[in-house]
């Protein structure tokens, strides 16, 4: 690498991906020793006018809390995280409340679960970009394609007639990437939805009726299940509650795969109805008008890098994800942890500061990325649809049984899918693939 010109990284897509990408990335080559290797420059496109999240909630488990802390923000993100009170998550049946099944977290300790409210963590990681001039931020910038220059480098074409150079992009730019479908045009379009969702927040002190020891619960009926867990230190409830419809039927509601997409709270008390009487009270303090939008499913992803190497996906770009683990802001966090190191060992052979680290070029760079982080991320999608039937008691096996016959399964499926989740070693698991390609 030229120890004159700086190496160039853009970032697609300013959201919780995008910008935790970018501090990674920054927190890992600021542990370089050769100057050579620190000069790069990163640089983030947001579409949007401002740096903004929209939506509600995020659930954020101990995996992605655990690198958060380890770049140094886990009191700002404690700070604004809701409490379980060391529930992950209690399984109520829906029309008596009844306990199915509670599913315990550690969360006392200084790295814990941290369901937090989006915009607040976005507001955590931009603050942090510009508090340590890890990036460059730049709003208004949609990119609708790149373009591979000299084999080196690529030229990002935006829609207000402006370009830019860099020698790796990134793109976080979402569950409709457009780089996804410029890499891959031929990526086949989501089946239709089978699934919407309704989201609502409301302020805890609106619930002096809350009768369980956590905020964090889930009622649980055939095709249709309610969740709440809180956020922003416990001031507010974050609201999620899933009902399967039939494509026809959700063609004709009008849902979109959006977050802004609402509906009257009426047809929240319709699909919910026959509920215990706290879902109902819930239901009851919801605004008029109730955030509602389909949820597709995607196939996996099997190829994340492009250009040899000098274009990468990252996030609901590479795995899109159903939401029913939490996992997907979570997922999405590891990429860039990953990407960090990827592009620091990178920087350093180039620079032959670490000739050992054996990454020859960006393509032999992304593909250790990708198989450090692809199997995970496809565990995690595959999980996430199988944790959806299964909370909505129409999964694999469930067919002919009981309603008693099927919570049983739901709850010991419940209670062992989460450890995969939460526990693995990210940088064991790079390391090891790491080595393997030497």
């Amino acid at each position: 690498m030229s120890t004159s010109k700086p190496f160039n990284i853009a970032i697609i897509g300013g959201g919780i991906g995008g910008l935790f990408a970018a501090l990674c990335i920054h927190h890992h080559i600021s542990l370089l020793s050769s100057p050579s290797s620190r000069n790069v420059k990163i640089s983030v496109y947001e579409q949007s006018s401002a740096y903004r999240e929209i939506g509600a909630g995020v659930g954020l488990g101990v995996n992605a809390a655990r690198l958060i802390h380890k770049l140094g923000l886990g009191d700002k993100l404690n700070a604004i995280a809701g409490h379980r009170q060391g529930i992950w998550i209690t399984f109520r049946q829906f029309d008596d409340g009844g306990e199915v099944v509670t599913v315990p977290v550690k969360d006392d300790a200084v790295i814990r679960q941290a369901p937090c409210a989006r915009s607040d963590l976005l507001a955590i990681l931009k603050n942090a970009v510009e508090d340590r001039n890890a990036a460059e931020l730049l709003t208004s910038k949609e990119c609708l394609r790149i373009e591979d220059l000299d084999g080196l480098t690529s030229r990002l074409h935006f829609s207000d007639s402006t370009t830019a150079t860099a020698n790796l992009v990134l793109a976080s730019d979402g569950i409709h990437s457009a780089t996804l479908h410029q890499m891959l045009p031929l990526t086949p379009p989501p089946p239709p939805a089978s699934q919407i969702a309704y989201r609502a927040v409301l302020p805890t002190s609106d619930l002096p009726f809350w009768p369980y020891e956590s905020y964090s619960a889930c009622w649980i009926a055939e095709e249709r299940h309610f969740l709440t867990f809180p956020i922003s230190s416990n001031k507010a409830l974050n609201i999620v509650a899933f009902v399967t419809k039939s494509p026809d039927d959700i063609a004709r509601l009008g849902a979109e795969e959006s977050w802004v997409s609402a509906c009257s709270r009426r047809d929240v008390e319709k699909d919910f109805a026959g509920f215990e009487t706290t879902v109902q009270k819930l239901i009851e303090l919801m605004p008029e008008q109730v955030s509602r939008w389909k949820i597709h499913d995607r196939d996996p992803l099997h190829q994340w890098h492009f250009m040899e190497g000098r274009v990468a996906l990252l996030g609901d770009a590479a795995h899109a994800m159903l939401p029913h683990l939490g996992a997907g802001a979570g997922q999405a966090m590891e990429d860039g942890w990953v990407l960090g190191r990827v592009v620091a060992d990178y920087l350093s052979a180039s620079s032959s500061e670490s000739p050992s680290s054996q990454l020859d070029g960006l393509e032999e760079a992304m593909e250790l990325y990708q198989a450090a982080r692809l199997p995970r991320a496809q565990k995690t999608q595959s999980g996430s649809r199988a944790a959806g039937l299964n909370y909505e008691l129409i999964g694999k096996g469930m067919e002919g049984l009981s309603f008693e016959a099927r919570l049983e399964m739901m709850a010991e499926g419940t209670r062992t899918r989460m450890k995969s989740i939460w526990e693995e070693d990210l940088d064991e698991t790079y390391e090891r693939c790491r080595d393997e390609g030497r």
